[in-house]
């Protein structure tokens, strides 16, 4: 599965993948739990090898690419950047991974737990957002 995110602060922020990791390491943990993270213009950074187990899901870590949108998606929408790099990233995964693109291989993170993550601006256009991705798969 690949887990969408955002970051929820209380700021609609734009943090990198290293500002993650050491937000994360600040609060005791090994380091960015995230696989992939996709920057408000679209860029988008690493975090841990996709090789590696994740922690962004607590109890789905195993079978998951966790990946984080920057911003509040309960405050902000996302740039069409964003969009676009998701949906490209998602396509590049699944491929790699041999994943066909669907609403139960692609989850908000609160399908997983009881959380608003990934924000309900960003939630809303997970549709589209695995459209695009099954077009990037194939192209």
């Amino acid at each position: 599965m690949l887990v969408i995110h955002h970051t929820g602060n209380a700021a609609d922020d734009d943090m990198s993948a290293r500002q993650i990791h050491l937000s994360h390491k600040n609060n005791g943990w090994a380091g960015i739990g995230y696989h992939y993270v996709v920057r408000k213009d679209g860029s988008i950074e690493r975090g841990r090898p996709h090789w590696s187990v994740g922690a962004h899901a607590y109890g789905e870590n195993w079978h998951t690419i966790g990946i984080h949108v920057c911003g509040n998606f309960e405050l902000a929408e996302p740039s069409q950047g964003q969009i676009e790099a998701l949906a490209m990233l998602i396509g590049t995964v699944a491929d790699v991974y041999g994943l066909e693109i669907t609403d139960k291989v692609v989850v908000p993170h609160g399908i997983l737990m009881p959380t608003a993550c990934p924000g309900s601006n960003l939630a809303s256009m997970l549709r589209i957002i695995r459209g695009k991705a099954i077009w990037y798969q194939h192209n």
